[in-house]
């Protein structure tokens, strides 16, 4: 289960692995699995071969060793440490969006971070969300509502609705997420929603046509987020947001990733000594054992630096508050 139904239960580290059970296998920062656990299962690697009968049993965040045939560094058959290894992480809704299978072009964590927090998401609110996709939106908007929320997620593909709900499921959402097939810029929203939405959220070509219909579901100061990968789009979805909405605000994000390892320094003295020779120095007393590990560990360091392929531009995030006295008439 990704996301706690039960607000007195919290998920953590100590939950063992089950026949069933969704697992993120994590080999490197960039390479990352999800795998159903089953009795008799078996994951080979470039690390080496993982039999899932040694996995069950164990708390989610293990480090477990394969047997070698891989590509494992020792390269040598057998059991025990012969071959590489992996961690068994917990889905969650970040490391989900990382996994998953793409059906579209999805929704990163940056600019779903700022999705969640502009949309004003409280355990208990009420999300429409028009472009369901590939789901990774749609999993952190479940968490943010959870437990008594509900997520109303709407794609005019069948076969990617389809898809979707069975992710949902297979990660214990079904209570959270409702999938519907419809083609929300043609028809717009179900009038069973009708000012019943604390936010919503469309991923649309043309979203300036579901905009009216936005207008008429939700409750009054809720918040409304279009994502948009051309300016354009951006420009004529605003347009249309005039007319009953206010705060209107677009955003463009673009994450820059660190790489932070170990790594050693290269000596200014040593160099100096290549280009005008020794300088002239007291000559050094014999230092005790001790003291010889402390300048070799002088000379290591942490490094620091920009990764050499960063995610650049991946769409336009605009946001826009009904205004009070438009939509649904108030009682």
């Amino acid at each position: 289960m990704m996301v706690p139904l039960d607000p007195s239960v919290k998920l953590t580290s100590q939950r063992r692995i089950a026949v069933g059970d969704t697992v993120v296998v994590y080999e490197r920062h960039d390479a990352m699995r999800a795998v159903a656990v089953r009795a008799g299962g078996v994951l080979q690697n470039r690390f080496g071969v993982f039999r899932h009968d040694d996995w069950i049993g164990r708390p989610f965040g293990s480090k477990v060793y394969g047997s070698g045939g891989g590509g494992g560094k020792s390269g040598k058959g057998g059991g025990g440490k012969a071959g590489g290894f992996v961690h068994l992480l917990a889905p969650t809704p970040e490391l989900w969006t990382l996994v998953l299978s793409h059906r579209t072009q999805i929704l990163y964590i940056a600019d779903i971070s700022l999705v969640v927090a502009y949309l004003e998401l409280v355990p208990g609110c009420v999300v429409l969300e028009s472009g369901t996709g590939s789901g990774s939106l749609t999993t952190s908007l479940a968490r943010a509502v959870s437990p008594h929320g509900r997520v109303h997620t709407f794609d005019f593909h069948e076969q990617r609705a389809a898809s979707a709900r069975e992710d949902f499921e297979r990660n214990g959402l079904s209570s959270l997420i409702t999938v519907n097939v419809r083609d929300i810029q043609g028809e717009g929203f179900p009038e069973e929603h009708r000012g019943a939405a604390d936010a919503v959220f469309l991923d649309l070509p043309q979203p300036w046509l579901a905009i009216p219909s936005v207008g008429l579901m939700l409750r009054q100061d809720g918040v409304l987020c279009s994502f948009s990968p051309c300016i354009e789009q951006v420009q004529r979805a605003c347009e249309a947001m005039r007319s009953c909405f206010t705060d209107i605000r677009t955003f463009e994000i673009l994450l820059r990733t660190y790489e932070v390892r170990d790594g050693a320094l290269k000596s200014t003295t040593a160099n100096e000594e290549a280009t005008v020779g020794p300088l002239p120095q007291k000559r050094k007393k014999n230092a005790p054992p001790g003291e010889n590990s402390d300048c070799s560990r002088k000379n290591s360091s942490v490094l620091v630096r920009p990764c050499s392929t960063a995610r650049g531009h991946t769409g336009y995030l605009t946001f826009a508050r009904l205004r009070v006295g438009e939509g649904q008439t108030e009682s």
